[in-house]
């Protein structure tokens, strides 16, 4: 009997064991905590932004081709990265010979229209002389049966008489009618010659017509002649050169973009990305400081010039842009450098401040009172919050109650509580 109680006790102590030790791997490593003092100093929020030029001019090609050359900029050297350039200043050349031999036909055409316009005029005037003719023609058909008319008269009076011959009065019978028929014939050549007329006036038109069209052709082929030699058209700096030597530009609904100009880098501007919840502290005219990590110990000065109003979401997070204009005459900064941006809005200068780390900190199991209204008084009043912080008294950790003030994301301001500079909060490592 004592044997299996032994041996009860084994198991049960080996049990035992084996589930304390299942039960501490399943909790993961101790967390681990550390403390950090409250102290004075200075805080001012930053943004962070890049650097923009301040107006940039993208140029592209209108026209398809193989690029077969470069210019020269106005520094002497071939248009590359860094290159000034003039207003008119020849940046890139494209294969013409397709473009060029395409003005050519239209040139052709148009010459082709010039000449039927004069051959068209000729046989107009043809037709007027003929017209002119029929008339006269006519006039003297006209008078011809006049004459025979009152041949004819005479003739019929006599044979009254008996004074004429039958052969004599036949004939001038048909004297008459020959003359009365033919007319008949001038007329209608009057008539045949006036359309003949109206139709070469109306070739005229045609043939004027098909050379307006045929200038107008040689037109659009000629600005496409000229499309093959890209220009400036604006005094700055290339800032990007898209293409190469050999390379191919595929024009299509899309202008392509061969370079991209800066027109002035003394002048910059630095886009930064405000928070919504901080853009109402931004106002036009708002002083700046920023650094870059070109010189990270030299300090930029800027003015807010534009807060744009065509905001992003992304992820329930909105974002406005503002643009911060600056003097670049030293030409220390360059296009999309990093820069960090520090607005003059709420300086403060010695204030309590405490880490947003110690601010987050929760203690496992631990009840912590409700944090600290909108206590203070004055102009702080309305951008302050609550918050808690734990400290630790005597191997105890107590939770202290704050009004808290501006943020720059880092430290945050203390405006009310119990906790002075020195006095140790705690937050998770």
């Amino acid at each position: 009997m004592r044997k299996y109680l032994i041996a009860l006790v084994v198991l049960l102590a080996v049990g035992g064991g084996a589930a304390f030790f299942i039960l501490r791997q399943s909790r993961g490593p101790a967390a681990t905590y550390r403390t950090e003092p409250a102290a004075r100093g200075d805080l001012l929020a930053t943004v962070g932004g890049t650097l923009e030029p301040e107006d940039v001019v993208d140029v592209g090609s209108q026209v398809a081709g193989l690029i077969k050359g470069f210019g020269t900029g106005s520094d002497g050297k071939p248009i590359d990265y860094g290159s000034p350039v003039e207003p008119g200043t020849v940046l890139a050349l494209i294969d013409d010979q397709m473009f060029a031999a395409r003005a050519d036909q239209s040139r052709a055409l148009v010459r082709s229209a010039e000449q039927k316009v004069t051959q068209a005029k000729a046989k107009a005037d043809e037709a007027a002389a003929n017209t002119k003719k029929a008339r006269a023609d006519l006039k003297t058909a006209m008078a011809r049966r006049n004459q025979t008319t009152r041949e004819w008269e005479r003739a019929r009076n006599l044979r009254a008489a008996k004074s004429i011959s039958e052969t004599e009065f036949d004939a001038a019978q048909s004297a008459f009618e020959i003359d009365e028929a033919g007319i008949g014939v001038a007329e209608a050549v009057v008539a045949q010659t006036v359309a003949a007329e109206a139709d070469a006036v109306a070739a005229i038109g045609d043939a004027t017509a098909a050379v307006a069209t045929a200038k107008a052709v040689l037109l659009q082929d000629e600005i496409n002649l000229g499309y093959t030699t890209i220009k400036s058209n604006v005094k700055g700096t290339i800032v990007d050169r898209r293409v190469t030597i050999g390379q191919t530009v595929q024009s299509s609904f899309n202008t392509p973009s061969l370079f991209l100009i800066a027109k002035d880098l003394k002048r910059m501007k630095v886009w930064a990305s405000v928070n919504e919840s901080d853009i109402g502290q931004i106002r036009v005219g708002q002083p700046v400081r920023f650094s870059v990590d070109a010189y990270p110990t030299e300090s930029f000065k800027g003015t807010v010039d534009r807060i744009r109003l065509n905001a992003t979401n992304t992820q329930n997070v909105v974002v406005y842009t503002v643009e911060v204009a600056t003097e670049n005459a030293a030409g220390k900064l360059l296009p999309y450098m990093t820069a960090n941006l520090k607005f003059e809005v709420d300086r403060r200068t010695g204030a309590l401040l405490v880490s947003n780390s110690a601010l987050r900190f929760r203690p496992s199991g631990a009840t912590a009172p409700a944090p600290a209204g909108k206590g203070e008084k004055g102009k702080d009043a309305e951008k302050a919050n609550g918050g808690i912080v734990w400290v630790e008294e005597e191997g105890k950790l107590r939770a202290i109650p704050l009004t808290l003030g501006l943020t720059d994301g880092i430290s945050t301001e203390v405006l009310g509580g119990e906790v002075t500079p020195r006095c140790n909060s705690w937050s998770r490592r």
